[in-house]
């Protein structure tokens, strides 16, 4: 199901206070689209917020902590009061980590599986049901190559990440074997430059990895240019998806490949 055409669409991005969701924010606000914006942090959601309005576009603040299910339930039912129908579901919100299992705190594993995985659930299971009523609706999972290849000192993200490809594939067929007319894009980017990443994840790269990094902008266009085509699966940049082939063809190859370009 393509989509192309945004004015007077109502959109909600979580995780839009910083990095990918907001520039997905501001380029919904441009495209006609009226947009909700969901993340912990307030005050840069009002600067994002202000920044849209005095563009000439709609935009409504919704401080959430994604992770409680409860507060999902009451931001999902206001953005629903404010625009009537939520046409495009952005579930964006998330955060990583770097260590080694053995060292990683438990809480904070547990931490990232709530708001990377049961944040998108909990959205996805508020908001899905209006727009298979109306058989009108696009979801977009951001999930990460880390959702299909993992790596060393990942092990709690990457399984986050898993977990929401996982879901974002299956929840596909269930929606086509349906005929909701919903339409779910999961995409898997790479190393993206965004806040995303701490001075403590920069520092673990390898220069490799580092020299990878793309910008976000140019994900946006490639997420918008998916969107267009009716794409259910989008990798960026698009060279980091022959990986899954090797993983499939050839999976002791990745796993050295993995390593070396890892290592610091």
């Amino acid at each position: 199901m393509q989509l192309e055409n945004y004015n007077g669409l109502a959109a909600l991005v979580t995780g839009a206070s910083s990095g990918i969701g907001r520039e997905l924010a501001l380029r919904l606000a441009k495209e006609g689209a009226r947009v909700a914006l969901v993340a912990r942090r307030e005050a840069e959601l009002e600067t994002l917020a202000s920044e849209i309005r005095s563009a000439g576009g709609e935009a409504l603040v919704l401080p959430c902590d994604v992770a409680e299910a409860d507060q999902v339930a009451d931001v999902s039912r206001r953005a629903l009061e404010a625009f009537g129908d939520i046409d495009i579901l952005v579930n964006n919100a998330g955060y990583g980590g770097q260590s080694n299992f053995l060292d990683w705190d438990i809480e904070d594993m547990e931490r990232m599986m709530r708001v990377n995985y049961f944040g998108t659930l909990y959205f996805t299971k508020a908001l899905l049901p209006q727009m298979a009523a109306r058989k009108k609706g696009w979801l977009v999972f951001i999930s990460s190559v880390s959702g299909k290849i993992a790596s060393p000192e990942k092990s709690a993200y990457a399984a986050t990440k898993f977990a929401m490809t996982g879901l974002a594939e299956g929840l596909s067929l269930d929606l086509e074997v349906s005929g909701a007319g919903v339409h779910l894009l999961t995409v898997h980017p790479g190393v993206v430059r965004t806040p995303f990443f701490t001075d403590q994840m920069l520092e673990g790269m390898s220069e490799k990895t580092r020299s990878s990094m793309v910008e976000p902008e140019g994900l946006v266009d490639a997420i918008f240019g998916a969107l267009a085509q009716g794409k259910r699966e989008l990798t960026y940049p698009g060279g980091l998806s022959a990986g899954y082939i090797v993983k499939a063809l050839a999976p002791n190859f990745l796993r050295k490949q993995v390593l070396r370009v890892t290592k610091k």
